[in-house]
């Protein structure tokens, strides 16, 4: 069964760091991703990466503030958040695929709260 599973998301102050993580099983993806989903808003990409870490993209939202990096040894896909914004709340959602801009998989979504 192909799966993602995230964790990681929380409460945090402004300024504050969290760590996202997000395992895959059930087989490799050359792409992998994370969209957030404010309420009320659409579903955005915030950041991916390509199988080797050599491509990355980032939404000007966070660039300069996030990181995205992968283990493939261990199939999993991290984002590191820093500096947050109470704008950065949001539900998380780990993606993975071919192409990242039509993500095949989804993860269930983790809820990561910035506090002003």
């Amino acid at each position: 069964q192909v799966q993602l599973v995230e964790s990681g998301g929380g409460l945090v102050q402004a300024g504050g760091s969290l760590r996202l993580s997000c395992a895959a099983s059930g087989r490799t993806f050359s792409s992998m991703g994370w969209f957030r989903q404010a309420p009320g808003k659409e579903r955005a990409m915030v950041a991916a990466i390509n199988y080797s870490g050599s491509s990355t993209y980032y939404a000007d939202s966070v660039k300069g503030r996030f990181t995205i990096s992968r283990d493939n040894a261990k199939n999993t896909v991290y984002l590191q958040m820093n500096s947050l914004k109470p704008e950065d709340t949001a539900v998380y959602y780990c993606a993975a695929g071919p192409n990242i801009d039509r993500p095949s998989t989804w993860g269930q979504g983790t809820q990561v709260t910035v506090s002003s």
